[in-house]
Parts: C-alpha cells; sequence; structure tokens
C-alpha cells in the first residue's frame, strides 16, 4: 500500500521525493511477500507502486535533460551571435 500511496503522491504532490519512496517499498514489499511465500498479498500494489515511481523518476530526468538541453542550447546560441 505505501509502493502505491506514494506512487500516486509522486504524481500530484511530491515528485522526486514520492518516487523515491514508492519505489524503496515497493521493492522492500516485494520481497517480504515472496519471503512469506504466499501468506501475504498486495505483489500488485507493490507493482504499481514501482511502476508509477519508476515512470516519475524517468518523466523527471527527462524534463531536466530538456531544461539543460534548451537553455544549454540557448546559451551557445547566444555566445555565438557575439
Amino acid at each position: 500500500m505505501v509502493s502505491l500511496i506514494f506512487g500516486l503522491l509522486a504524481w500530484l504532490l511530491l515528485p522526486i521525493i514520492g518516487a523515491i519512496i514508492a519505489v524503496v517499498s515497493g521493492h522492500l514489499a516485494r520481497a517480504e511477500i515472496r519471503a512469506a511465500q504466499g501468506r501475504l498479498d498486495g505483489d500488485g500494489l507493490a507493482i504499481a507502486g514501482l511502476v508509477l515511481g519508476y515512470l516519475q523518476l524517468v518523466f523527471a530526468l527527462l524534463v531536466i535533460a530538456a531544461i539543460f538541453l534548451f537553455f544549454g542550447g540557448l546559451a551557445f546560441l547566444l555566445a555565438m551571435a557575439h
């Protein structure tokens, strides 16, 4: 549940921190579920949280790269103009 909740929060309120918590707690939950050998449920919730967390991290990295490319390219063009 924690992974899914923070996976959703990563998209709504806490972009990077929520995604990191979703990924870490999702992996911990899946390990605990595997170790319980069928006595615990929730693998689907953990996977959903992992997917949301990883997608948010990839999206954040793409946004950061686009910002650097845009402003880096803009700075290059301005430097070439002078």
